[in-house]
């Protein structure tokens, strides 16, 4: 009865935690740093709780929905058994590379908002674990349905690029409280620092796909295409 009522008392509070972080992310988010740790559930529980679900959904993914993960027809003529390396990486590791938006957002965020004290490095982790977090939760369950629905991977990816912007921009806003033009310009900047961030990640890929003989298997790949089709030109 005892352990009834705690899972009990569990999902109360998780189903609370997951719907005021759409309708009072700053109550969630900015009350755990300021002490209030029984309303709701803790960022760290939420972020395995979203780990998971992630998980999960890349398993039925996988098994109902394959099509939804195969971007073939996107890759170039030549590179498609790199691309299906690439994808087999980032479901193999997915979880890791999940963990580290985190620690690279809120690093970003402090670059962003460098004029607002606010928060601390370490608050501005517990910001993003819970965005994450609930990003990911939200994401998992309505890729499933879109799956169900039969949409291409193409449109499920900028669907949820365009998810996680909104909802983040709308989660900073009210934990910030910005107006409308100081979000956006905020998001903008964010945008820009994203996108070096990006630039930087492509490198040091690449410098690990070059050491790892990837890069020179890529070339050897499109060689013999080129070949190919001129021998049967």
């Amino acid at each position: 009865m005892h352990l009834s009522e705690t899972f009990f008392n569990y999902d109360n509070k998780l189903l609370r935690t997951v719907i005021d972080l759409f309708k009072r992310p700053e109550d969630v988010i900015v009350g755990y740093i300021e002490g209030v740790r029984k309303k709701y559930v803790n960022p760290i529980s939420l972020f395995g709780l979203a780990l998971t679900a992630t998980g999960l959904y890349m398993i039925i993914i996988n098994k109902f929905f394959p099509e939804m993960i195969d971007f073939s027809n996107l890759a170039i003529e030549g590179q498609e058994e790199m691309q299906r390396k690439n994808m087999q990486f980032i479901q193999e590791y997915q979880s890791i590379i999940v963990m580290l938006y985190v620690p690279i957002y809120a690093l970003m965020a402090r670059l962003v908002f460098f004029d607002k004290k606010r928060f601390n490095y370490t608050e501005l982790l517990v910001v993003f674990m819970y965005i994450q977090a609930q990003i990911s939760i939200v994401s998992a369950l309505l890729t499933i349905a879109i799956g169900l629905i039969g949409y291409s991977s193409s449109m499920v990816g900028v669907f949820m690029l365009i998810l996680m912007i909104i909802y983040t921009a709308y989660a900073l806003k009210r934990i910030y409280k910005f107006n409308f033009f100081e979000i956006i310009v905020r998001t903008l900047l964010f945008g820009v620092v994203l996108a070096i961030t990006f630039v930087i990640l492509i490198v040091v890929v690449f410098i690990f796909m070059y050491l790892n003989g990837d890069v020179q298997e890529m070339i050897e790949a499109q060689r013999a295409t080129k070949e190919a089709t001129q021998g049967s030109g």
